[in-house]
């Protein structure tokens, strides 16, 4: 009986024409509505079918929005749906931040310009492979215990207050006003969250209709199985599934029928291709797979989201992690064999796609986009400038603290970089001792100043010998690689717990918290003794200069043969780097970010410096060995 209330509810509630008054004879009446009885979707009165590809303006700078819409204009697309990150527009809770690559109203604003609708998903979690699925941190700073993404008060304060910031500057951009907004979805993917949380869910919808109203249309989405149905649904919010290419979509339809009976069929998220970890191939979706799929779906008159048209990059250290069995961090490109590279340049899948879409849609009368020149410009030697553990480089620390116990990063107020942990070890240690920790989520373990292993939370190393018994300190750098984006665990507290010697609990550390987002600094310090190879004396910072004649253009950075690091371009965080473990080896650097003339590089390296000491900017990405999953 619930079941049939639930459907009944959704009906009533979606089916109702999301205008914003009585047409007149000279006004156009802007709505967006389910027609049940045909089921299709209603633009302004009259059938649509959209077919969207997800473009999320945060992993690209600002100056390179209406390229990349332009582009999904040109392949066939009438949509383009966007994520909106909370730890983006709020990244302190007394701090909001709404411009240059947070001015998501001027984003919805040339995404109209480029004759495209969205689809707006606020949230307030959204996976994404973002650090902590878009939620700020500092949420568990403000309340340790706090249970995010239930029906917790205290979160729920928090996500009102940021829905409120969010919805009332979107408002004026509604469908119903106007403006591109279509659909408004509630939370995502909340199925596969095990917390099932109804009033939670309700929650959400409640706060977000104060502004929505009938002006747009709320959707959710969904696995494309009942059992993420069962706990992603929610009354007054049309249900929609997603699946990729290797699918069957009479199965996967058939799930979304049995909560949403009636209505047109909606794929949220049809994978062009796959998000990529550390230490694993790339990964990739054929062509003729994606396009094999997306007919089919066409031929039902199915709408439908492509996840991602565009993917972009993680810069700086907004990449997250998936959990699990294992831990497993998410790479720095997001490039995500999407039809539109990480440069926003297109490929064969984007050609195929646009074939495809032409013989469904009218297509724009837009020139096909071609890729662009890349700057080709060499080699940049790099000079040492100071070791993270000299006392010049705590500078760059935010906080240097004495604890009784090891603080999480989160109690430092950190989101993300390295912690280091110092302490004096006990006299009498065993020949050898044996140091034990968990560590979220990667440490260099150092004695005296000197590396002697690491600790890792995804292999699950948790121990090892100390080989030097006459040492007075240890010192324990830990580096944050990624809260969780998705799986069970989302408060995800990073650092290092547990630390004992010998069985025997370490304590009173002198810690300082590096947040690493910003090195300029470093300019002004004065060179220490420096050795290539591996770093055993700590991490080293590392400075380069070099010329960009004429105008900048996009180019990538290769860290072939370096160890594990940071890398900055006019003080911009281009993102981790570890090709060693592969399989990105090159950071992909915005023309944007360069300038004609004198350009700076710097580079932390945690683990290794090659002989050579310098980096080549190339044209070409190296984003190493793949694997198609279809």
């Amino acid at each position: 009986m619930w079941k049939l209330l639930l459907l009944l509810t959704v009906a009533l509630t979606t089916a109702m024409k999301f205008v914003d008054q009585p047409p007149s004879n000279n006004t156009t009446v802007h709505g967006f509505e389910v027609d049940y009885e045909n089921n299709q979707f209603l633009l302004d009165g009259k059938p649509f079918r959209y077919v969207s590809g997800s473009f999320h303006y945060f992993r690209t700078p600002k100056v390179y929005w209406r390229d990349r819409l332009r582009k999904m204009r040109a392949a066939g697309l009438n949509a383009v749906s966007t994520y909106v990150e909370w730890s983006l527009h709020q990244p302190r809770p007394d701090v909001w931040k709404w411009d240059g690559e947070a001015d998501i109203v001027e984003f919805l604003k040339i995404a109209q310009e480029e004759d495209l609708l969205v689809l707006l998903r606020p949230g307030p979690y959204i996976c994404a492979e973002r650090d902590l699925g878009g939620l700020p941190p500092w949420l568990m700073t403000q309340v340790p215990d706090i249970k995010m993404r239930t029906n917790d008060p205290r979160y729920m304060e928090y996500v009102k207050t940021y829905f409120q910031q969010l919805l009332v500057r979107v408002e004026p951009l509604l469908r119903g006003n106007g403006g591109p907004i279509i659909m408004v979805q509630i939370e995502n993917e909340y199925g596969s969250f095990p917390a099932c949380d109804i009033k939670y869910r309700e929650g959400l919808r409640d706060i977000i209709i104060r502004y929505v109203g009938s002006k747009a249309l709320l959707y959710t989405t969904d696995g494309s199985g009942t059992n993420y149905l069962r706990c992603g649904v929610v009354s007054g919010a049309y249900a929609t599934v997603d699946f990729g290419a290797a699918a069957n979509i009479t199965n996967a339809f058939g799930a979304m029928r049995q909560y949403q009976p009636n209505g047109p069929l909606v794929n949220s998220e049809y994978y062009t291709g796959w998000l990529t970890h550390w230490d694993e191939p790339f990964q990739r979706v054929s062509t003729a797979a994606f396009i094999k799929t997306l007919k089919e779906m066409l031929n039902l008159n199915a709408s439908m989201n492509l996840y991602m048209m565009y993917g972009g990059t993680n810069f700086g250290f907004t990449a997250g992690a998936n959990g699990g069995a294992q831990y497993s961090p998410q790479i720095t490109s997001y490039d995500y064999d999407a039809p539109l590279t990480e440069a926003g340049d297109p490929t064969d899948k984007y050609f195929a796609l646009r074939d495809a879409l032409s013989q469904y849609l009218p297509m724009p009368d837009l020139p096909l986009p071609v890729v662009a020149p890349k700057g080709h410009y060499g080699v940049v030697g790099l000079q040492p400038v100071t070791s993270l553990f000299d006392r010049q480089a705590r500078t760059l620390a935010a906080r240097v603290a004495l604890f009784e116990k090891a603080p999480t990063f989160e109690e430092l107020d950190l989101p993300t970089g390295v912690v280091l942990y110092e302490a004096e070890l006990p006299a009498g240690l065993k020949d050898p001792a044996i140091f034990r920790a968990d560590v979220a989520d990667r440490a260099l373990v150092y004695l005296d100043d000197y590396l002697v292993g690491t600790l890792s939370r995804t292999l699950k190393i948790k121990s090892l010998p100390l080989p030097n018994p006459y040492a007075k300190r240890i010192q324990v750098l830990v580096e944050s690689q990624g809260h969780l984006n998705f799986g069970n665990l989302v408060e995800d507290f990073k650092g290092m717990f547990n630390a004992e010697i010998d069985n025997k609990p370490l304590k009173k550390f002198n810690v300082s918290a590096f947040p690493l987002d910003v090195v300029q600094t470093v300019r002004n310090f004065s060179a220490t003794t420096f050795t290539s190879g591996s770093q055993v004396r700590g991490p080293f910072i590392l400075r380069g200069l070099f010329d960009v004649t004429g105008q900048p253009l996009d180019t990538y950075l290769s860290t072939a043969g370096w160890g594990k690091g940071v890398a900055y371009i006019n003080g911009h965080n281009l993102g981790r780097y570890w090709p060693k473990a592969g399989p990105q080896v090159t950071l992909y650097v915005p023309g944007a970010w360069l300038k004609t003339g004198v350009n700076e590089l710097i580079v932390i390296e945690y683990e290794y410096v090659p002989p050579a000491v310098r980096m080549v900017f190339q044209g070409a990405p190296n984003l190493g060995r793949s694997r198609m999953r279809v």
